[in-house]
């Protein structure tokens, strides 16, 4: 337990702003562990203390922490209180190159695996239909796997491919675009969809983190050179160990002429 923390919890009242009295309190928190008042592994004031020092109720203080709790920043082990969690290594994965998740944790050295969720045949959905092209009598080949890097549960993926480029899941044991590849078929360039979102318990549990954490989740089309998709994939990925980065540019002026910055 940080003495640093306890110092400041008596200001909390006197915040002139920054929303309810739980909000101020998660904030507080969160400033502690990002300025090293609170390491990884340190524990929290009982909920009883955290209440008395920051003279507000013990609701407050149990909705305070039980957010933080969801976000992954502390962690609760029954019998024993509550504890900032272990920080993750992030993985950075740019956002201006076409790689697998194979490929990517390979070229950092990370031993990769994946856990099968499903592998077979199945009747394409309509979005499935719509987005690879397919008449309503073709098949879909689809792969759903954990993977996994340096025995860290990373993300959740869903593929959807046309059985004409992928007629044997079976045959996609660690890389699929290395199966692509092979016939010919490896995609040359995607658009992916990022978005925010809440881990459903499900997805939460297979990805070791508390229901109700932050994931990434991205939608990827992929397509041939020749401009026919080839992939829909669905992913969900870690927020707390998985980061995308881009390289902006800007563009030159006879691009931006009429443009208002």
């Amino acid at each position: 337990m940080a003495d640093g923390l306890i110092d400041i919890l008596p200001s909390l009242n006197e915040q002139a702003s920054g929303g309810p009295l739980y909000v101020k309190l998660q904030r507080l928190i969160e400033n502690a562990v990002r300025d090293g008042m609170l390491r990884p592994g340190d524990a929290l004031p009982p909920e009883r203390e955290l209440a008395a020092m920051a003279e507000i109720s013990r609701v407050t203080v149990r909705k305070a922490v039980q957010g933080l709790v969801n976000s992954g920043l502390l962690v609760q082990r029954h019998g024993s209180g509550t504890f900032v969690a272990p920080r993750s290594a992030r993985v950075e994965q740019s956002l201006s190159h076409l790689t697998s998740f194979t490929e990517d944790m390979a070229r950092r050295g990370m031993v990769v695996r994946s856990t099968w969720l499903d592998r077979g045949i199945y009747a394409p959905s309509p979005e499935e239909m719509v987005t690879l092209g397919l008449s309503s009598g073709e098949k879909v080949a689809r792969i759903s796997r954990l993977r996994v890097a340096n025995d860290t549960p990373m993300a959740i993926e869903r593929a959807a491919l046309s059985i004409n480029v992928l007629p044997n899941p079976a045959l996609v044991t660690v890389s699929l675009y290395a199966v692509l590849a092979e016939g010919g078929n490896r995609p040359v360039r995607a658009i992916q969809r990022i978005s925010a979102a809440i881990l459903k318990e499900n997805d939460a549990t297979l990805l070791q983190v508390p229901a109700g954490s932050a994931s990434l989740n991205i939608e990827r089309i992929s397509y041939l050179e020749s401009g026919k998709v080839i992939e829909f994939t669905r992913s969900i990925y870690r927020a707390d160990a998985y980061e995308f980065v881009a390289e902006l540019k800007l563009g030159d002026s006879s691009e931006i002429s009429g443009a208002v910055l």
